[in-house]
């Protein structure tokens, strides 16, 4: 996961339903097409309208500073509508979010640290979103069963992967820790989306805000995974670390069911889950200590998959030239994943792989190629899904 939170979903008890679409690899410049423009630079954030008409509304965004930056569409209480993170020095982007009518802040965060610099802004009139297909409201039901029966089927695995770390036994929780992440890897936008939970479970320790100290404030699975691995050893604080997860973990499952889900957030979802993929698991940087980064590899190409597939009746029907090389990509990037897998294939349950310190940097880069193919296509799938 990234240092901060990339939600694309919203929790239990949001009465104003959101869409979110996020752009591909070719962004509108800013200001064009009557777009809201947010220029962040490392000092200040400024918004080029602060109302606007309700419905669907384009932000235009571009980092003038030297950090790279992230920009969130918020709800007065921080829940989040839409962010867009990444941006780099000089560099362009856009979101585009459906908004009711109420009051939001826009957040410009320099270095993707901190509460942010803020902006308020509101949206006015009423909301113009179309009604959903039944397409759409089966996908949209079939999705939401998805994600309720990962992250119920997560609990166990965990409690399977902490009871060994609270007995002591190391090479045991070694074995059980990939597998005990799963279910998350592969729901993680949704599970993303409720504020503190992300943080507290799955949050590496160059994730940690300013002013955090590792040695308190940092709890999960990476903080685990750092004791099993780096340390090889397990104290009293890792057992007390192991009952947080599961209790944090608990928390998850019982918010998971109430997420606020739509078609596009799915389509989002799935991009996002192979953004994961590139600035994480391929680079290493996820799994730095165990090395099990093709584990949460193809979860992550698991859970993109299952969203794409429960929205291709939609998709095909308006872009079926999309559908046609998203079916292609996925499969190609499926194939090469295998090609890792150390169990020759034969049990397609299985989740043995090469350790990732022993994949080449040509051969990570033949997989970065990889998930880029995959990535770019996908990135439209919110706006053929819209159509």
């Amino acid at each position: 996961m990234s240092a901060r939170p990339r939600p694309l979903l919203l929790g239990a008890g949001i009465a104003t339903a959101v869409v979110v679409t996020l752009s591909g690899c070719t962004q509108k410049a800013s200001g064009e097409d009557g777009a809201v423009t947010v220029t962040a630079s490392d000092s200040a954030c400024k918004v080029s309208k602060a109302e606007f008409a309700a419905g669907h509304v384009t932000f235009a965004l571009e980092n003038t500073g030297s950090k790279v930056t992230e920009v969130y569409v918020l709800f007065p209480d921080d829940r989040i509508v839409a962010e867009r993170e990444n941006i780099g020095p000089g560099t362009k982007a856009s979101l585009v979010a459906e908004l009711k009518a109420g009051d939001y802040e826009i957040a410009c965060k320099p270095g993707m640290k901190g509460d942010g610099i803020r902006q308020k802004i509101k949206a006015t009139g009423e909301n113009t979103a179309a009604q959903r297909s039944p397409e759409a409201d089966a996908a949209v039901a079939s999705y939401r069963s998805y994600v309720l029966a990962q992250a119920e089927q997560t609990l166990p695995k965990a409690k399977a992967f902490t009871d060994a770390v609270k007995t002591g036994d190391v090479e045991r929780a070694k074995q059980l820790y990939a597998l005990s992440r799963i279910g998350w890897e592969r729901t993680e936008p949704v599970a993303e989306s409720f504020g503190d939970i992300d943080p507290k479970v799955d949050v590496r320790e160059d994730g940690l805000e300013e002013g955090q100290d590792p040695a308190t404030d940092w709890t999960g699975w990476h903080r685990l995974e750092k004791a099993l691995w780096a340390d090889g050893k397990i104290g009293a604080r890792e057992k007390e670390l192991a009952d947080r997860l599961m209790t944090d973990l608990g928390d998850w499952v019982k918010k998971v069911g109430t997420a606020e889900i739509t078609p596009t957030s799915m389509a989002n979802g799935a991009k996002e889950l192979l953004d994961e993929v590139a600035s994480g698991k391929v680079t290493g940087e996820e799994e730095r200590y165990s090395h099990t980064d093709l584990v949460d590899f193809r979860a992550n190409l698991e859970g993109a998959r299952k969203s794409y597939d429960l929205l291709k009746p939609i998709a095909v029907k308006n872009d079926p030239s999309l559908t046609k090389e998203l079916d292609k990509q996925f499969t190609a990037l499926s194939t090469l994943l295998d090609t890792y897998r150390t169990d020759k294939g034969t049990d397609q349950d299985s989740y043995e792989y090469v350790s990732y310190d022993k994949v080449a940097e040509a051969k990570r880069k033949e997989l970065s190629d990889g998930v880029n193919a995959l990535a770019e296509p996908l990135s439209k799938l919110a706006a053929a899904v819209a159509k």
